[in-house]
């Protein structure tokens, strides 16, 4: 008999804590995290026009990505109010990975490396990283750069694709980072550097908003194309599963093509100048088939 009592407290104990640890993954989980705080967080950055940018004093976020986001929550939380964290490249995985970050809106690529301590929702951009140089420069190959000084952001992948094209090609590519995409481009702009190297996206949306917009061109070989998309904690299926089933629904509404033209193709703030970035062939396969694949499936 006490063998007995033994076994069903024992069974009643592991029960308990098989039922504990449930309950505490659902308490845990990112949906009901946001319905309990009423708010949700999202991340986004100061300096990645067009994809999240501040306007003004006040700090007001816009942007193609900073938008999806928006139409996101008003599907999957529509009665949170959302609040608005500036990131930058470095603190962004650092942030979603902690919880202060429910989900990052920022200009962010899915590797393989990132999916470590992060998850991406489907891919909702696909860039091209390029370099950005004066409107007289000479310079149309990175080949060209050899020895010379050459500007990008810290954090972001184009330093480490600047290394390897530096390596295969034997090529000196000195390389000065700036905290953010308005401190690398002031380095180009005064004439510390030569180059500065990103995404062509972001690339463009800079010069937009620079003083002189006529004063910069975008050249050089593809370093690589890279999978934009939002990130939220890791091991959170429900959250994800939501982001993806909103996106999905405005990718086949032509909701997304729509969002997209918007910030790459109409006069954006705030210059009101336009970036004239169309679509590329990749993303609209995308939008008719959506995934979340890693950089590495684009590289192999």
């Amino acid at each position: 008999m006490r063998f007995l009592v033994r076994r069903l407290t024992l069974a009643c104990s592991l029960l308990t804590a098989a039922l504990g640890a449930h309950a505490q993954s659902v308490e845990g989980s990112t949906l009901s995290k946001i319905e309990k705080a009423g708010k949700v967080v999202i991340g986004v950055r100061e300096s990645s026009a067009p994809m999240a940018y501040a306007l003004g004093s006040n700090s007001k976020f816009v942007g193609y990505h900073v938008e999806l986001c928006e139409k996101v929550l008003a599907q999957i939380a529509p009665k949170a109010t959302i609040e608005y964290l500036s990131m930058t490249a470095q603190n962004t995985l650092p942030l979603v990975q902690n919880g202060t970050v429910d989900l990052g809106c920022g200009p962010t690529t899915n590797n393989l490396g990132r999916q470590k301590q992060v998850a991406f929702a489907l891919t909702t951009y696909v860039s091209e990283v390029r370099m950005a140089v004066r409107a007289d420069s000479p310079v149309t190959s990175f080949k060209q750069l050899n020895g010379k000084t050459v500007a990008a952001s810290a954090g972001t992948t184009a330093v480490q694709l600047l290394r390897k094209y530096g390596r295969e090609h034997n090529v000196e590519l000195p390389t000065v980072l700036g905290k953010d995409h308005f401190e690398s481009f002031l380095m180009l702009e005064s004439g510390r550097a030569e180059a500065f190297v990103l995404d062509d996206n972001l690339l463009a949306g800079v010069i937009a908003n620079s003083k002189a917009p006529q004063g910069y061109k975008i050249v050089g070989e593809v370093l690589g194309s890279e999978p934009i998309a939002l990130l939220f904690r890791k091991d959170d299926p429900s959250f994800k599963q939501a982001v993806d089933g909103a996106l999905r629904q405005m990718m086949q509404s032509g909701e997304v093509a729509k969002i997209y033209d918007k910030w790459f193709m109409q006069p954006i703030p705030p210059k009101g100048a336009p970036l004239n970035l169309p679509m590329g062939d990749t993303l609209k396969r995308l939008l008719q088939e959506p995934n979340d694949k890693p950089l590495e499936a684009y590289a192999s």
